[in-house]
């Protein structure tokens, strides 16, 4: 569950980051291979933040080695953090967003994903997608 305001009794076991990468209001999403964490859901570009990276320089990582794009700091914009209550465990979790000005083809990570798909993010919240995806895609789209 996400929460915008810090919970009660929240003890992160670490920051991720993850990104709407948008064209032509449509957003890529990833398909989870299906033994990973998890596996067989949808998601966007994320992952955690490295030790002595901040959170920007993370999500330029995340979104190049999971898309195959490459940004400049500059391109990727800051949307907003919230905290993650899963069952075993809880996370601070950075919102980022980029839109492009052309659709580019995604160069997934075979060891990740599977699959990858342009959807709006209305019909994205009709697939399966990685727990609490569907919060933050409501969150950020006001949907």
């Amino acid at each position: 569950m996400i929460y915008e305001n810090e919970p009660e009794n929240f003890n992160p076991k670490f920051s991720a980051v993850g990104c709407f990468v948008e064209y032509n209001n449509e957003i890529v999403l990833l398909h989870r291979q299906n033994y990973k964490a998890q596996g067989n859901t949808w998601g966007i570009p994320s992952g955690k933040i490295d030790e002595g990276e901040n959170k920007l320089e993370a999500m330029v990582r995340e979104v190049k080695e999971e898309t195959g794009f490459k940004f400049p700091k500059s391109q990727i914009k800051y949307f907003q953090k919230v905290y993650v209550k899963f069952r075993e465990y809880d996370f601070i979790y950075h919102i980022f967003s980029t839109k492009l000005d052309r659709q580019m083809q995604v160069e997934i990570n075979k060891m990740e994903h599977k699959n990858s798909k342009w959807e709006s993010p209305t019909d994205a919240l009709l697939m399966p997608l990685i727990e609490d995806l569907d919060a933050c895609i409501k969150l950020y789209y006001k949907i």
